[in-house]
């Protein structure tokens, strides 16, 4: 069987290579993404913030994070 060495994922529609066995706060520490304005959507199903530590990212998976902009 074969190791995977790198992970590829979508993060808003972009390509992005990242380690094994990463948890989803792991991935969006790396990027800067702060968290008390953000949705995120991993394979179009909503995440509760207080699970990303310990949900694992795997290859092929797409993520979608929205930032809240306030306005009228």
């Amino acid at each position: 069987m074969k190791k995977i060495n790198k992970v590829k994922i979508k993060i808003n529609g972009k390509n992005c290579i990242i380690n094994p066995k990463m948890t989803l706060k792991e991935v969006i520490a790396r990027f800067k993404i702060p968290l008390n304005k953000v949705a995120i959507e991993l394979n179009e199903n909503i995440i509760d913030k207080k699970k990303l530590n310990k949900i694992k990212v795997n290859n092929k998976d797409k993520i979608e994070i929205v930032h809240f902009i306030g306005g009228g």
